[in-house]
C-alpha cells in the first residue's frame, strides 16, 4: 500500500499564463489609486493597532498592493517582473500565485507580531518586498547559477545575491532598526520562502544554493 500525498504537498494543475504581469499590473493600478485618493492608502497599508483594534483584518493582505512612490514601486516591480517570470515557469502559474501571495501574507503576519510585540502601533507596512524578496530566494533555489546584473552592471550569481541580501537585511536591522525600511519582512520573505519551498515543494533552497 502507498503512502498518498499529504494535503499540503498536492500541486496544482501545471499551467502558465504570465501570472506575474497580472500581479505586476494590479500592483500599478493599486498605486494609481492610491495617487488619486490618498486616504485608501490608510485602508490598504498594514496598521497594528487598525488591525488589531479595529478589525482591519484583511491589511495583513492588501498591504503588499501598496507602494509609498514611484522609486518604491518600481523597484519592487522590475524585481518582480525578472525574478517573477522565471519562477512562474519553474512552478506554474497557479503554484506561483499562491507562493507569492502566501509568502507575502505570512511576512505581514510576522511583521504584525513583531509590531505588536514591541510596541510599535502606530507604524504602517506597506510594499510588495516581503513576497518579491520570496520570489528571490525562490529563483536562487532554482537556478542558483544564473548571473544576476545588480544594478544591470555587477554581475552575481543568484546565490550570491541572496545570501548578501540576507546579510545586509541583518546588518540593518541591528544598526539602523528605525530607519524606515521593513527590514524583518524581508527577512520574513526569505524564512517562509525557505519554509514553503521545504515543505511543500520539497526543494531544500541551501543545499541547491551548493548544488
Amino acid at each position: 500500500m502507498t503512502r498518498s500525498t499529504p494535503l499540503f504537498q498536492r500541486r496544482l494543475p501545471r499551467s502558465y499564463f504570465y501570472a506575474t504581469l497580472g500581479v505586476i499590473a494590479l500592483n500599478l493600478l493599486v498605486f494609481l489609486w492610491t495617487e488619486v485618493d490618498r486616504t485608501s492608502m490608510g485602508l490598504l497599508a498594514m496598521n497594528p493597532l487598525a488591525v488589531v483594534s479595529e478589525g482591519a483584518w484583511w491589511q495583513v493582505f492588501t498591504y503588499m498592493y501598496v507602494h509609498a512612490d514611484v522609486s518604491h514601486i518600481l523597484f519592487n516591480m522590475l524585481g518582480l517582473f525578472f525574478f517573477g517570470l522565471a519562477v512562474e515557469e519553474e512552478m506554474g502559474s497557479l503554484e506561483f500565485l499562491v507562493f507569492y501571495h502566501v509568502t507575502g501574507l505570512l511576512a505581514g503576519l510576522a511583521s504584525l507580531g513583531i509590531y505588536w510585540l514591541t510596541g510599535q502601533l502606530e507604524v504602517y507596512l506597506l510594499g510588495a518586498s516581503g513576497a518579491v524578496f520570496a520570489v528571490t530566494l525562490a529563483f536562487a533555489a532554482y537556478r542558483p547559477h544564473a548571473r544576476v546584473l545588480v544594478f544591470f552592471v555587477i554581475p552575481l550569481r543568484a546565490r550570491t545575491l541572496v545570501i548578501l541580501y540576507v546579510a545586509f537585511e541583518v546588518f540593518s536591522e541591528i544598526f539602523n532598526p528605525y530607519g524606515g525600511v521593513a527590514h524583518l519582512t524581508h527577512l520574513a520573505g526569505f524564512l517562509f520562502a525557505y519554509l514553503y519551498l521545504l515543505l511543500r515543494l520539497r526543494i531544500n533552497a541551501w543545499t541547491a544554493f551548493w548544488s
